[in-house]
C-alpha cells in the first residue's frame, strides 16, 4: 500500500520553489518544474499560486519569515550590538539562499514580513535613543544592508580570482590596477569570487553603525 500523498498547499509549493532555487538556481524555477517537484499537474498549482511572480512574492515572505523568527529574541540595551547581531543573523540565512538577494531587490509587491523586520529594527533603534527621524535616515543609510545583503557595485561573475586588467585599459585606470594588485583577495568561500564578501559586508556595516552611534549621541 502506497503512502498517502501530502496535500498540496501554498506553503508546500513555496517551500518546493525554495528547494529548487537552492539546488539549481532561481533561473530553473518554472511552473512546470515546480509542478514536478510537488508531484502535481501544472494546473493544480494555480489553486495555490497565481503565477511565477506570485511564487517569487511568496518566497520572499517565507524567507523573510525565517529571518524574523531567527532574530525575534535579539534585543538588549546596546542598540548597536543588537542591530549588528540581527543583521548578521539575517545575512546567515541569505547565505543559505544565495540566489535570494536579487529576488528581494526586484520585487514590487510589498512583503509584510520584510516590513515587519524593518519595524522591529526601528523599534530597537528607538529604544536605544534614536528619534524616529534619525531612525528613518538610518534605514536609508543602511539600505539593503539592514536586511543582510549588499547590492555590490561590481560583480565579477565567473571571473573567479582573475584580477588581470587588459594592458590597453590598465594605463587608463592606474589607481584601480594598483588597488587590485595590492588587496586582491583569495578567499575560496567568497560569494563574489575575488573578494572576501563577508569581511567587506561587516566592514561597511560597522562604518554605518559607528556613524549612526555618533549621530545618536549628538
Amino acid at each position: 500500500m502506497s503512502a498517502p500523498r501530502t496535500p498540496l498547499s501554498r506553503e508546500r509549493v513555496l517551500r518546493a520553489a525554495i528547494d529548487i532555487a537552492d539546488a539549481e538556481g532561481v533561473e530553473a524555477l518554472t511552473m512546470r518544474r515546480l509542478a514536478r517537484a510537488v508531484d502535481a499537474e501544472a494546473m493544480s498549482l494555480y489553486h495555490h499560486v497565481k503565477n511565477k511572480d506570485d511564487v517569487l512574492d511568496g518566497v520572499v515572505d517565507v524567507i523573510a519569515g525565517e529571518i524574523n523568527a531567527a532574530v525575534e529574541d535579539i534585543d538588549g540595551p546596546d542598540w548597536k550590538a543588537a542591530a549588528r547581531e540581527r543583521i548578521l543573523t539575517a545575512r546567515s540565512i541569505f547565505l543559505r539562499h544565495p540566489w535570494a538577494p536579487p529576488v528581494f531587490a526586484g520585487r514590487t509587491q510589498v512583503s509584510f514580513q520584510v516590513v515587519l523586520y524593518h519595524d522591529r529594527l526601528v523599534g530597537l533603534m528607538h529604544r536605544g535613543g534614536f528619534s524616529y527621524d534619525l531612525a528613518h535616515h538610518a534605514l536609508h543609510a543602511l539600505g539593503s544592508r539592514a536586511l543582510g545583503f549588499a547590492q555590490e557595485l561590481f560583480d565579477p561573475g565567473d571571473a573567479g580570482g582573475d584580477t588581470d586588467v587588459p594592458p590597453e585599459m590598465a594605463a587608463a585606470v592606474p589607481n584601480l590596477v594598483g588597488m587590485l594588485t595590492e588587496v586582491a583577495h583569495d578567499d575560496p568561500d567568497s560569494t563574489l569570487g575575488w573578494c572576501d564578501d563577508q569581511f567587506e559586508f561587516e566592514f561597511g556595516l560597522d562604518l554605518v553603525l559607528d556613524g549612526l552611534e555618533r549621530l545618536r549621541t549628538t
